[in-house]
């Protein structure tokens, strides 16, 4: 397409959907991914980089966040929830991590893993007493599985859940969980010793977290990556959980994967959002920024540049909404989601170095959203299953073999 000097491009207005994707959308689901960019940027980007810069948690955000929908979108009006589909829910989360990495962060903890946890393994009693108050962020919870020495493997888990009277008592450590220094309901995996679950891993909730006895978590400090938002390490001595602060459905690891594979759908739109942004901001540096007398976006250098930015947001967009309408389906199994999850996150590291190229010394300055978003998307490239091991899962779906190294026994 020859583009005359002056004339706005398809592009030009609308700079993330080259391709047009949109048009793939509901108008619900327009509606929504509006209603959340609205949102963040007049409640989330005016101070991100300054919560950022000082690792800084903004809680005055949450009662608005919580009168948007986001949180538990895609669960029934039934328990508080907006109802929304998973397209229209992973849009919103997109949009949440364009205004902030350590925002989303929040986001798939609260919402993705906790509120996931009670609405799928919760009985009815738990789903009602939690899933309203969550919603609205008036309760807010955190997922306490990943331990010092477990992070890739769960199923190594140490921490205990020893049955007594009338409940359990939890003892362990769990390691980056954010969420835990301020969070209402704790949900907690433990191995059981005791009643009908001895040996099994079961999930518990713990109650009033931020100062049940014998419940410590402390901030991990010095973090390079998703600083405005608190990751802890908690500690457990006999913590007391009541028979009716038990998961019902939890009845192995089985089933805490399940809950993971639906917070790892809402990352691999992280990925999009926070991609999404660093292209938006590279694009529009440099139509502004002139060297030898011209915007260096005439340059052939940088416009290859953000070329390849756009292919791959625009690759990530038509999968994202493909990965939404199989998870509606009920067709979006562990290994799509470990390579949607994979695939956009990847990307996400690969379009923010680019950018950060793009804006040259003026993209390590948080003034700028590229440099927040390039450390953010190293913790999410980590979290929810490392790069490697989400290869791993895609890799035995397509072989049939399982190149993940055998545990140890006990003799070892």
């Amino acid at each position: 397409m020859t583009v005359t000097p002056g004339k706005t491009t398809q592009s030009q207005n609308s700079p993330t959907d080259f391709v047009k994707y949109r048009g793939l959308l509901s108008e619900e689901e327009r509606e929504v991914q509006r209603m959340a960019r609205e949102f963040a940027d007049r409640h989330i980007v005016p101070t991100a980089a300054e919560m950022w810069d000082r690792a800084e948690f903004p809680f005055e955000v949450l009662p608005k966040l919580g009168e948007t929908g986001i949180m538990g979108g895609a669960y029934s009006e039934e328990y508080g929830c907006a109802g929304w589909n998973n397209v229209a829910y992973g849009l919103a989360v997109a949009e949440i991590a364009r205004g902030s990495g350590s925002m989303s962060t929040f986001l798939h903890v609260h919402s993705g893993l906790a509120m996931a946890a009670i609405h799928e393994l919760g009985s009815e009693e738990q789903k009602r007493k939690w899933l309203p108050e969550m919603a609205r962020c008036e309760k807010i919870g955190c997922f306490g599985l990943t331990e010092p020495e477990a992070g890739s493997d769960p199923g190594a888990m140490r921490t205990v859940a020893k049955k007594t009277d009338g409940g359990y008592l939890l003892s362990g450590e769990k390691k980056w969980i954010g969420n835990a220094s301020f969070s209402d309901v704790a949900v907690i995996w433990a191995r059981v010793e005791g009643g009908e679950l001895d040996g099994k891993i079961g999930g518990f909730l713990v109650e009033d977290a931020k100062s049940a006895e014998g419940f410590v978590a402390d901030v991990l400090p010095r973090k390079g990556s998703q600083r405005s938002v608190w990751q802890t390490h908690i500690k457990m001595t006999d913590v007391f959980v009541p028979e009716d602060d038990r998961l019902p459905k939890a009845r192995g690891l089985g089933s805490t994967l399940a809950i993971l594979t639906h917070s790892r759908y809402g990352v691999g739109w992280d990925g999009l959002g926070q991609a999404a942004d660093c292209y938006e901001c590279a694009l529009a540096y440099a139509k502004e920024r002139e060297q030898f007398a011209n915007p260096i976006a005439s340059y052939q250098l940088v416009q290859q540049k953000l070329v390849s930015m756009v292919n791959e947001v625009s690759q990530m967009q038509l999968l994202a909404v493909h990965m939404g309408r199989l998870k509606d389906a009920g067709e979006l199994d562990a290994p799509l989601v470990s390579m949607f999850k994979m695939n956009t996150v990847a990307k996400a590291r690969q379009i923010a170095a680019e950018a950060r190229d793009v804006l040259g010394g003026n993209g390590i300055l948080l003034d700028y959203r590229v440099m927040e978003h390039m450390a953010d998307i190293e913790g999410v490239y980590t979290y929810e299953g490392t790069n490697d091991v989400n290869t791993l899962i895609v890799g035995q779906e397509i072989t049939g073999h399982r190149a993940f190294a055998p545990r140890p026994t006990a003799a070892q």
